[in-house]
């Protein structure tokens, strides 16, 4: 029994099996945009000087600016 495989599946195997160096760049790329460590302090600190937005943003029944 064969299993189904997308056109798109079959076209990026014929392109690698092609072209093995797109592999190596494919790899390159996904670490340049990615592949990142987390500052988990950085994360934190953003985390908490986020301000809470007002309940409605577009008209302020109760508050005069």
């Amino acid at each position: 029994m064969e299993l189904y495989e997308s056109e798109h599946t079959k076209f990026m195997r014929e392109l690698f099996a092609k072209h093995p160096e797109l592999i190596e760049k494919q790899k390159a790329a996904r670490a340049l945009w990615w592949d990142k460590k987390v500052d988990q302090k950085a994360q934190k600190v953003l985390k908490e000087a986020e301000v809470a937005p007002k309940s409605y943003a577009y008209f302020a029944w109760f508050e005069k600016d």
